[in-house]
């Protein structure tokens, strides 16, 4: 469904951030991108969302294609008619309007206004929680709940695709388990594809088919999330902490790795 390939990005035609990214996400999938802070993972998203020229910011080299159409020289509305709808870090949501009138406004890209009353009562049953908080100002909900308005405002829009941006990021352990067990009812009811963006290796890796992960603007490794959940490297840097108590680049602990081979 989605092809993202060899992309460089740059801000200010200067600032090389993303330095040639590769990944694949097949229809009905859904895909991990782990990384640190800094690794490029947002900057991945919003070049295929196409928010990336808000932010003075352009794919400078390679293509990203949805469905075989060349989509990164689109612009967002026009890549979210398509389908492709992205859920910023934090849900985002319009703090002086309802919990309900935020869901409505994820249906502003569909053409026909018809199946709002069907879609909400769909929200609803994957967020009970929301459905009670129908009335309230979204400005006064809680972190759990905006990252719920979030994600149930891109479900509003129909898409082919979901792209998540730290879905997990500053939940209590038991709702982070709550949102990931939702992720993987949506992808398996709504046949909808995600791609999802996480520091939580644990987390995403056990709803995921496949992941990638970012350092630096590279792809250092990826593989089936099976793999990647028993790789040592990755227990180490996401799940663990390093034999001197401080954690290491993954690209340290690759070096490291290497060196003790060839010694």
């Amino acid at each position: 469904m989605l092809k993202v390939n060899n992309i460089e990005v740059r801000y200010s035609k200067v600032i090389l951030v993303l330095k040639g990214i590769s990944l694949e996400v097949p229809d009905g999938s859904i895909i991990a991108m782990l990384g640190g802070n800094g690794a490029g993972k947002s900057t991945t998203l919003k070049a295929i969302s196409g928010l990336l020229k808000s932010e003075e910011g352009e794919v400078t080299d390679g293509s990203i294609e949805f469905n075989g159409e060349i989509i990164h020289k689109l612009n967002p509305e026009n890549i979210a008619r398509k389908g492709i709808i992205q859920v910023m870090e934090g849900g985002h949501v319009l703090e002086h309007l309802t919990v309900e009138e935020n869901l409505k406004a994820g249906a502003a890209v569909l053409k026909s206004g018809s199946t709002i009353k069907h879609d909400l009562e769909m929200v609803y049953n994957y967020f009970p929680k929301l459905g009670d908080l129908r009335k309230s100002t979204s400005g006064y909900v809680s972190g759990g709940e905006r990252q719920m308005i979030g994600i149930g405002r891109a479900l509003m829009a129909h898409p082919k695709l979901i792209m998540l941006d730290e879905p997990s990021l500053g939940l209590a352990p038991i709702l982070v388990n709550t949102i990931f067990e939702i992720i993987k009812k949506i992808n398996e009811n709504e046949k909808t594809s995600v791609l999802l963006v996480e520091q939580n290796a644990r987390a995403a890796l056990s709803v995921a088919q496949y992941g990638y992960v970012i350092e630096n603007g590279r792809v250092v490794l990826d593989g089936p999330a099976n793999q990647l959940r028993e790789n040592e490297d990755i227990k180490e840097f996401y799940l663990g902490l390093s034999t001197i108590g401080q954690r290491k680049s993954y690209r340290d602990i690759k070096h490291y790795r290497r060196r003790k081979r060839w010694l």
